[in-house]
């Protein structure tokens, strides 16, 4: 990014910065915080009108995004008791540096933010909070597990496993990866990592991309200091979307399921960023709503309820919460669907309420069908207004695609949790992406997108059956009387870069000793 659109940059913060005189009870400037290594970061601060102590809330902000975006709810924080200091992440907009992809300098920056904090504002050193979006939810995981003085988190749209995101089952999205790497390009100063990334993926090789980064993967997530945070005993508030187009949910599941300390999990509708983004701008939202309660209650000790809330929290297409105790209490008394073997003009097999065994039906793969996951961002957002990716399933080829279809639900239930697939596969090449789809369809014949997820098979034998374990995103949604769940699994989808050959062919069987099944939690 040029000086001169550093120096706008910085215009604009300290615009918004002086609109905000009117309020009248907190005070608000723009900072230049030197970090530990003497890196300059961009910085919004509001502090309370008074003597405090007040606790402290650190945000940093999400990848691509200025200080500004937490701008709004900075303010409702400030008027109300809290020192908020939200910075720019270390390479973007107004914050020096290099853009280090979650490094341990852009972790460090953290603890030196709260550092500044300290000597520099009345802010209370036993009350130390840290919250984000994205990149800054990562962040702020991330500095939990490595500054015990953070008592309190609230991470939204976040991830706790790089791998398992970026290289969901082997399998790159290089939509979400393509959308990264421009963001940064635009918005900061790549470095070494990112400029490696980005000249790979401009070669179109999306998976060499990705897999660059994977050596050191596993510290950039949170999931490497689950351990410390626990020890820490960090009260950990987790919000995401089901349809997260770069962070998908099920990793955080798991890294929810490691906690120990005060935790919740909150699963909405839609996709990155999209159902908490109107709450960092101050607007009305369950997402922050939240995040705030759970704050004034671990760093202020407010008796509001927290505890005794729900852990999980999960919103359903139509916009109904469901709430449990625990994962284990989501995934609860599934039902079991036994695969049956596709037959009839149309291909077509059953789910059915036992096993099925002895059958193999063989499709061709690299084959475009009517079933995709969607545009990253796009379909997600869409998604989280009641309109989910669709596809006639009548019309899904199954020259390229295996389609199963359940009986009529007799009466409305709802689907919650990870669907969970068990399949044979043997793939006449060495490589090969599947990709599954859940679906409910109405009496049309139109699918609507519950949930899906890629799977990569590298390095197998060639004709050798394999077995496959395959656990859908989490997902929540009514099945109303009349409509059916869908299951299709094909091989190539426009949003992943995947690992399919054109004209080779996989055969999918239900071997007696493992039948076919699809598992799903209907309440």
């Amino acid at each position: 990014m040029g000086r001169n659109a550093i120096r706008l940059a910085c215009a604009v913060v300290l615009l918004c910065a002086s609109a905000l005189a009117a309020a009248g009870d907190f005070s608000k400037r723009y900072a230049s915080i030197q970090s530990f290594d003497g890196t300059a970061l961009g910085a919004l601060v509001l502090v309370p009108e008074g003597e405090g102590p007040f606790p402290l809330l650190v945000m940093p902000a999400s990848w691509a995004l200025p200080n500004l975006e937490y701008l709004g709810r900075a303010r409702q924080l400030a008027a109300d008791g809290y020192v908020v200091v939200s910075y720019t992440s270390r390479g973007f907009w107004d914050s020096a540096g290099r853009i280090d992809i979650a490094g341990p300098a852009t972790v460090e920056d953290v603890s030196a933010v709260i550092d500044w904090a300290l000597a520099n504002t009345p802010a209370d050193p036993a009350a130390i909070g840290a919250s984000g979006i994205s990149y800054g939810a990562g962040t702020s995981l991330l500095a939990a597990g490595r500054d015990p003085r953070i008592k309190a988190v609230a991470a939204l749209s976040g991830w706790s496993d790089l791998e398992a995101s970026l290289y969901a089952n082997r399998t790159v999205s290089q939509q979400g990866v393509g959308l990264l790497v421009a963001a940064g390009a635009l918005t900061g100063r790549p470095g070494p990592e990112l400029t490696a990334i980005t000249a790979r993926v401009l070669l179109g090789d999306y998976d060499g991309a990705v897999q660059g980064m994977l050596p050191v993967a596993p510290e950039r997530g949170a999931r490497s200091e689950l351990a410390q945070i626990n020890l820490n005993g960090t009260a950990v508030l987790l919000g995401n979307a089901f349809n997260d187009g770069l962070f998908p949910p099920n990793p955080l599941v798991d890294f929810f399921n490691g906690l120990t300390g005060p935790s919740q999990l909150i699963l909405s509708q839609g996709d990155h960023a999209t159902a908490e983004l109107p709450g960092a701008l101050g607007l009305p939202n369950e997402l922050y709503d939240a995040a705030t309660r759970w704050f004034d209650h671990h760093l202020r000790g407010r008796d509001n309820g927290v505890p005794a809330e729900p852990r999980v929290r999960m919103a359903t297409l139509s916009g109904d919460w469901q709430a449990f105790g625990d994962w284990a209490a989501v995934q609860a008394g599934a039902t079991e669907y036994g695969l049956s073997r596709p037959g009839g003009f149309v291909p077509t097999g059953g789910l059915t309420g036992t096993a099925n065994s002895g059958w193999t039906h063989r499709i061709g793969t690299g084959l475009p069908t009517l079933a995709d996951s969607g545009v990253v961002l796009v379909s997600g957002l869409l998604q989280g207004l009641g309109l989910p990716a669709t596809a006639s399933i009548p019309l899904v080829s199954r020259v390229g695609a295996a389609v199963w279809v359940g009986s009529a639900m007799p009466a409305t239930r709802t689907l919650v949790g990870a669907p969970e697939l068990r399949i044979t596969v043997t793939p006449s090449q060495s490589s090969l992406s599947l990709f599954a789809y859940l679906y409910r369809m109405d009496r049309w014949g139109t699918g609507h997108l519950l949930s899906h997820t890629p799977y990569s098979l590298r390095g197998v034998a060639p004709g050798v059956a394999t077995p496959v374990d395959i656990a859908l995103e989490a997902t929540a949604a009514e099945i109303r009387a009349g409509e059916r769940l869908v299951l299709v699994i094909d091989t190539t989808d426009p949003r992943y870069a995947d690992a399919t050959s054109l004209g080779g062919t996989v055969a999918f069987s239900s071997p007696a000793s493992r039948p076919a099944r699809l598992r799903v939690a209907l309440k």
